[in-house]
């Protein structure tokens, strides 16, 4: 049973910007630890394509939030939900802390679909809710 949708269109240069002016700080406040080390070393090697990964990542935990219908408030943050690429190139969504709690007592599951172009990411996640074991 879909437990709810959400979707996202996040525009590239907005995020260009808050990483001009914010530096690694706003990349902190976005990113999970292992979020963090991907968009730094894709930074390094090509600068553009580190702020479409930090773009994706924003998308979709945006998408994700309206999907559980909580946008940015606890147990939901922005560290708390980690974008994971599964080893067939998948996207996902790891969850960690409180989030992880709630969204596991409540038997849900999530889908997620990213994409992104020079300007604009965007994302779509579906979350499910199915029956407990």
């Amino acid at each position: 049973m879909i437990y709810g949708i959400g979707t996202d269109i996040c525009d590239v240069r907005r995020i260009r910007e808050s990483l001009e002016k914010h530096g690694e700080r706003f990349a902190r406040k976005i990113l999970a630890d292992g979020e963090l080390a991907t968009w730094k070393a894709r930074s390094e090697r090509w600068p553009e394509r580190g702020i479409r990964y930090m773009a994706t990542r924003f998308s979709a935990k945006e998408a994700f939030s309206k999907a559980i219908g909580m946008g940015m408030v606890m147990p939901m943050t922005w560290r708390h939900c980690e974008v994971i690429k599964l080893p067939s190139g998948q996207p996902a969504i790891c969850l960690h802390g409180a989030l992880k709690e709630w969204f596991e007592k409540n038997h849900l599951t999530v889908h997620l679909s990213v994409t992104d172009e020079s300007d604009y990411a965007a994302s779509f996640c579906v979350v499910e809710k199915i029956s407990p074991p």
